[in-house]
């Protein structure tokens, strides 16, 4: 881990990242695989699919059952079983109030970075109590490439008028690392369901067990401890 990032602006990962979604995602499409009739290693498929794209997500259905797999069946009960797990609330991830306090109250320019949809987007975010904290969301809707595609970092960091080298990328899964990493951000894995693999820990500035430790090492460095909506002292 390096001693001290030049952090100018942080974009942050929705779904496992600061909502505790993945695992919501992850039960709706086994039960959905299950009610199709498709059991064998269903598993490994949809942790496979973990931070990618819906529309990507599709074409590795048909890839893996063929052209005749019943996607629209599967949606249909996917959707029904998520809306219902949502009924009980939408959690968020451990420390990511206390790191959006204290980034909000350092004034770090943020932005949201999801493989989502703007919809799923606005709805999940407002589900969890977050939504309007963030002036800036940027979605698969906003690009022709997702991740693992650098294109929505490099649209964040030039919305908020910084460099990427200078944006910190926070991300859970191991599209998400590779998207922040290839548009040269500093990235952290705060993984989820999915562990790491070694490439994406070698793209990482550091992979640390949850927001709450991403925070203290922030601290530490010194990083939230200036306004950046005034000028750096010396």
């Amino acid at each position: 881990m390096s001693s001290g990032w030049n952090i100018e602006a942080v974009l942050l990962d929705m779904d496992g990242t600061l909502l505790d979604t993945e695992k919501v995602y992850f039960e709706s499409l086994m039960t959905g695989l299950e009610a199709c009739g498709y059991t064998d290693d269903t598993a490994a498929l949809c942790h496979s699919m973990v931070g990618v794209p819906g529309p990507e997500c599709e074409v590795m259905l048909r890839e893996y059952y063929g052209e005749d797999f019943p996607f629209a069946r599967l949606d249909q009960i996917f959707r029904a079983r998520f809306d219902e797990i949502l009924k009980a609330g939408l959690p968020l991830k451990k420390g990511a109030v206390e790191l959006l306090d204290a980034l909000q109250e350092a004034k770090c320019p943020m932005a949201i970075v999801t493989s989502s949809s703007r919809r799923s987007a606005d709805r999940h975010l407002t589900l969890a109590g977050i939504r309007a904290r963030f002036g800036m969301v940027l979605t698969r809707d906003d690009v022709t490439r997702g991740k693992p595609s650098p294109d929505l970092f490099l649209m964040a960091a030039a919305r908020l008028g910084v460099k990427p080298e200078f944006c910190l990328a926070v991300e859970d899964s191991n599209p998400g690392v590779a998207a922040a990493h290839a548009a040269g951000a500093i990235t952290i894995m705060v993984p989820d369901i999915v562990p790491p693999t070694e490439e994406s820990r070698a793209k990482c500035a550091a992979v640390l067990p949850d927001l709450n430790v991403l925070l203290a090492v922030l601290q530490q460095q010194g990083t939230l401890g200036r306004r950046y909506d005034q000028p750096p002292v010396g």
